[in-house]
This record gives structure tokens, sequence and C-alpha cells, in this order.
């Protein structure tokens, strides 16, 4: 409202400018010219045209032109800013020589070539290992299975009563040979019970072993040769007790595989866990493994 208002205001001031122009701009009437009078004209008698009263003067014309307009100012101009100069791009600079490559020298014949870098090994063996990983609850037999591992091998027989004594010599050969002939060690020695009689028994004795690159075994003694461990689904009990007390976590296995009605082979595996020392070491601890048929 107040834009309309001052609008209309502008226009009245405009109107009464124009009006007080055009009246400065009216022409002033002519001075009467002094002149003999005419002759009357024919049959007028010259007392009546001396008595004619005189004609009144042209009224005011007034000037057709419009007054002056007001003049609108010009807009402002722009506020420019001044941009700075950029100056001019340095001249390049004397280009630095590089270094000349020398050809590659040609190996003399008849002499070796360099050694080729050895490569870093990672992910050195354990010889810790088991063959199954050790449960959170070793109270309760554990379902597994067990992986296939390259093994030196040694069999033997032994009477009961000599069974510890001649399972830790054997054990103990495996690793002389082991180390004779630079087989690495992966894990815990084997004893795998192929027979049993009331005088004794009769095993193979292994340790699990990395073959070579190339796939090629040593030579091995005559009493040793290579093979494999026992693969596949089994059933592991553990025996944390002397040695000697063995035979009472064989009476739990076979009540529990008879409890479950579970046919096994006739084959049992032993894994040593702990070195076989001493018999009558309360803390020896054995991983034995049934596989069912």
């Amino acid at each position: 409202m107040r834009y309309f208002r001052m609008c209309f205001l502008a226009g009245v001031s405009v109107a009464g400018l124009a009006a007080a122009a055009a009246a400065q701009s009216t022409v002033d009437s002519p001075s009467a010219v002094q002149a003999s009078p005419l002759a009357p004209p024919a049959g007028v008698a010259p007392a009546q045209a001396q008595s004619a009263p005189n004609q009144a003067p042209p009224a005011a014309v007034p000037d057709p032109q419009p007054g002056p307009q007001p003049v609108q100012p010009a807009p402002p101009a722009p506020n420019v800013t001044p941009q700075p100069m950029q100056p001019p791009p340095a001249p390049p600079g004397p280009l630095e020589p590089q270094p000349v490559q020398p050809p590659p020298t040609l190996p003399v014949p008849g002499q070796p070539g360099p050694a080729a870098p050895t490569q870093q090994q990672t992910g050195l063996p354990d010889p810790n290992a088991t063959l199954a990983a050790k449960a959170a609850d070793t109270s309760d037999v554990a379902s597994v299975t067990l992986a296939p591992k390259p093994v030196l091998m040694r069999a033997g027989q032994a009477t009961w009563d000599q069974g510890f004594q001649q399972l830790s010599e054997a054990v103990g050969a495996l690793r002389a040979e082991a180390q004779r002939t630079g087989l690495a060690v992966t894990g815990r020695p084997l004893s795998l019970f192929v027979e049993t009689t009331d005088d004794g028994f009769r095993f193979e004795a292994m340790l699990p072993v990395a073959i070579a690159p190339g796939g090629q075994a040593p030579a091995l003694g005559p009493d040793f040769k290579m093979g494999t461990s026992p693969a596949g689904a089994a059933l592991r009990f553990l025996h944390q007790a002397p040695y000697d007390d063995i035979d009472s976590t064989y009476e739990t296995i076979t009540a529990y595989l008879e409890a479950k009605s579970i046919t096994v082979k006739d084959a049992f595996l032993e894994e040593y866990v702990s070195d076989l020392n001493d018999a009558g070491d309360p803390n020896l601890e054995i991983n034995v493994y049934v596989q069912p048929k």
C-alpha cells in the first residue's frame, strides 16, 4: 500500500507542474496598430463607419507544446571487482640429463648364472598339532573327522608288561630317523594297534612329517617306511591319567559303544599329546580314536 500511495502523489505533482508551465507560456495580446482609417464602403455614411465599435482582440492561444518532463536518473554502473593479473609463466628450466642404463650383460658360456632368490617360508609346520582340534568339554566323547597325513612308520610288537617301554622306544626311533633324513615333524606321534592277544599286541608307530617338494621321500633305514595316517569319521576319547590306568579308559570305550550299538573297526589309534617319558605321570594326556565301520 505504501508503494501505490507514493506513485499517486508523484502523478499529482507532475500535473501541477505542467499546468503552471502552460500558463507562463501564454502569448501576450498585440498592441493596437496606429494607422489611418480606411475609406468607408460605398453607400455607408462616414459617421456610421466611425461609430462602429472596435473589434475585440483575439483570445490568447495556449502553447500546444507540453511542459518539460522530469529527467530519469541513469542506472548505477555495476560494481566490477578488478581481477589480479596472472604473472606470465616462467620459462622452463634446463632439463636434467637422465642416467643412461647400461646394456644387459650376457652370461659367459660355461659359467653358472646368478642364484635365484630364495622364497621365505610361511606357515611353518607345527610339531605339536593333533589330528583333531581339542574340544572345549573334554569329559564327553567327541565326533571328529580325521584328515590323512603323510607319516613315517615303524612296525613293532610288545608284551603287555613292556608295552609302554616299547612304544616310547619306537617313537624315539622315528624322531631320530626324521632328523637324519631332514623330514620336518608336523604333528604328535601315533600308535595304531593292529592286533591284540592275551600275551601282547602288534602296533605300527607313526610320526606325521612333511614330504619334500616333488613328492619324493628320502632314503630311509631298513626298519622305516612312509605311509598315511587313518582318515575319516571317528570318535575321540580322552585319557588323562598314568599309562598304567589306560585299561579303565578302554573299559569306558567298550561300554559306550555297546550302549550306543556302534560297531567299530578292530584297530585302535592312540595319539600321544604328552611325551612318553614316565608311565606313572598323572598328567599324561592321550587321545584314543575309534572309527565306526
